[in-house]
């Protein structure tokens, strides 16, 4: 239901409408091109990569499996799936959490790191051939802040 007392909503701005279209097109496009390119360069996809990388940021190299899918931008379903295929490759081994035996964690093995070292490389070239190459100019770090800041708003706000 509309708020009466807020103010009138402005038309974007051709520009505002171009970035806003442009982010939609990259937020699509970007995460299916360089899985593509790891997959064709027979490294891990994507999602399995971004998961392996996550955990090997950890102490222990073990996080709960929520809080993978959360980092990881997935549901836990979607988490489970991911490291059930990891799993049957030894890549990674789920424990029963020691704090909360209802909870599940996803622990990165010396095989899964090795895997991760190996995928890095061809992750590393599509991320500056797909993304990066586009920013040259640019100062990196003020647009990294106002991904961050945007990427965390409150849908309240």
């Amino acid at each position: 239901m509309p708020n009466p007392s807020a103010a009138t909503p402005q038309p974007l701005t051709p520009d505002e409408e171009s970035l806003v279209r442009a982010l939609g097109q990259v937020m699509h496009v970007l995460p299916r091109a360089i899985d593509a390119d790891m997959v064709g360069d027979r490294q891990l996809p994507l999602t399995e990569y971004t998961a392996l990388m996550n955990l090997s940021e950890t102490p222990e190299r073990r996080m709960r499996m929520n809080e993978l899918a959360a980092l990881c931008h997935l549901s836990l379903s979607g988490m489970t799936r991911t490291i059930i295929r990891l799993e049957t490759q030894g890549l990674v081994r789920r424990e029963r959490c020691e704090e909360d035996a209802r909870g599940w964690n996803a622990v990165l093995t010396d095989a899964g790191y090795a895997r991760l070292q190996e995928s890095w490389p061809s992750h590393l070239a599509a991320v500056r051939r797909r993304f990066l190459q586009h920013f040259e100019g640019f100062d990196l770090a003020q647009l990294a802040r106002a991904f961050q800041q945007a990427g965390t708003a409150d849908p309240t706000d």
